[in-house]
């Protein structure tokens, strides 16, 4: 729907003077559903996922940030897991969830780690080269 709305822009039919963008027609309970998919359930709908996310930030890396700074900002501390499992200890649903997220962004710091090593092992082999 967000393709089409960009591409045509507001309806123009009767109903766009009280939903000028069609943003109602399929209304969600949870607000964020429409507007922030949760990246724990991205791989669910787009199995490279982890991969573009490390992409990101494999970018953000090359433009000059620090990789331990970007490790950090990826990484979920086992500490601050334990927390959250703790805090929702009797919702077993929230549990997994937090679950799929942490494995989430341990596959995508993997990720992201092989990309940043493979750059430094090409930056020394180029400095051999030369």
């Amino acid at each position: 729907m967000a393709h089409r709305l960009c591409q045509k822009g507001p309806r123009r039919d009767s109903r766009a003077s009280q939903d000028h963008w069609g943003l109602a027609e399929h209304a969600r309970r949870d607000y964020n559903s429409v507007f922030m998919p949760v990246a724990a359930g991205l791989e669910e709908l787009d199995p490279l996922a982890p991969q573009r996310e490390a992409a990101l930030f494999y970018g953000l890396f090359l433009r000059g940030h620090s990789a331990e700074a970007l490790r950090r900002d990826i990484d979920v501390p086992v500490k601050l897991l334990n927390k959250l499992m703790f805090r929702h200890r009797n919702e077993q649903a929230v549990r997994q969830k937090l679950q799929r997220v942490y494995l989430y962004r341990k596959q995508v710091l993997s990720i992201f780690d092989e990309l940043v090593t493979r750059e430094q092992a090409m930056d020394r082999a180029s400095v051999r080269i030369h």
